[in-house]
């Protein structure tokens, strides 16, 4: 196969994969409505996540380095600002960004906690503001102002069906959205430098970690697994599919698509949360979810679009 057959093949590979690993990260916040039916609590649910994905995310460091030693690349040593790096990452970008989204996902529906989340691009914005500086242009501006009117109007919405708790749910999913904001800010240097498999198998780590820790300081040890048998599968359902595989996929893609297109293919994540909530949760899909899913892709696909 020449060179010129080869691209579009790999380019069709690669929307494949950003598609599907979108579609699978998706899946977390459906799993874990499920998972709440059962009686347990935000604590214990993402430590059990947490548990089972560590083993496959302590591979991919190990992976990341046998592949560079049997290539002859010397990878860098982790020096202590790396290590708190990688700190400071583990705790925004995965441990605080999780436990805040999934504390969250027991007030609101899954469908306004993902267009909460799929505000990022925008706080990503406001942050480069804030830190850096950076000018935000006016079609950026109105991007960002096109997507929190959305949000705004399924979260109008869902307050008028669910009352006051569901200004709880979003406010702890929007400060999730801040801490992965954070994570993405800050992780630039250590991406160039480690190697983003890497520095994901090494920051994901770190926070898996802390979210058993959390349990053990929380909760009696003997309630780990004392939990319904559904609770368990859906974890394992969760740590895999929903977490360690869409990671891989969102990562190959890239290699063969750049992160740009690989972004606004993500854009698919959204409307799979919604349609699963549909599906599989009972939600209602109706015209102000759907409005509200429209001025956020649109918002979000002006303010990437301007970047």
């Amino acid at each position: 196969m020449n060179s010129a057959q080869a691209a579009p093949k790999s380019i069709a590979t690669g929307l494949f994969l950003a598609i599907a690993g979108a579609i699978a990260f998706s899946g977390k916040a459906i799993i874990v409505k499920l998972a709440y039916r059962h009686g347990v609590d935000a604590v214990t649910l993402i430590m059990l996540r947490m548990l089972f994905a560590l083993p496959f995310f302590l591979a991919i460091v190990w992976w990341t380095g046998r592949k560079a030693r049997l290539s002859g690349v010397a990878l860098p040593r982790l020096t202590p600002h790396d290590k708190w790096g990688i700190l400071g990452l583990g705790i925004t970008g995965y441990y605080l960004a999780s436990f805040l989204d999934f504390a969250g996902l027991a007030y609101i529906s899954a469908s306004l906690e993902r267009l909460i989340l799929y505000l990022n691009p925008t706080l990503v914005l406001l942050l480069g503001l804030v830190l850096y500086g950076k000018r935000i242009s006016g079609a950026q501006a109105l991007g960002m102002a096109i997507s929190y009117a959305g949000v705004l109007l399924v979260f109008g919405h869902e307050v008028n069906l669910a009352g006051g708790d569901v200004a709880l749910g979003a406010l702890l999913v929007f400060g999730s959205a801040i801490s992965y904001a954070i994570y993405l800010a800050y992780s630039g240097e250590l991406v160039q430098r480690l190697g983003s498999l890497r520095l994901v198998g090494l920051a994901t780590s770190v926070a898996c970690v802390l979210c058993i820790a959390q349990f053990v300081v929380l909760r009696p040890l003997n309630t780990a697994f004392a939990v319904a048998p559904e609770v368990l599968w859906l974890s394992v359902l969760n740590a895999t599919l929903c977490t360690v595989v869409p990671v891989l996929m969102v990562m190959m893609a890239i290699e063969r698509i750049g992160a740009g297109l690989a972004a606004q293919v993500g854009m698919v994540g959204p409307m799979s949360t919604i349609i699963m909530g549909v599906l599989l949760l009972g939600e209602p899909m109706n015209v102000w979810v759907a409005g509200g899913t429209v001025l956020v892709l649109s918002g979000v696909y002006v303010v990437s679009r301007k970047r």
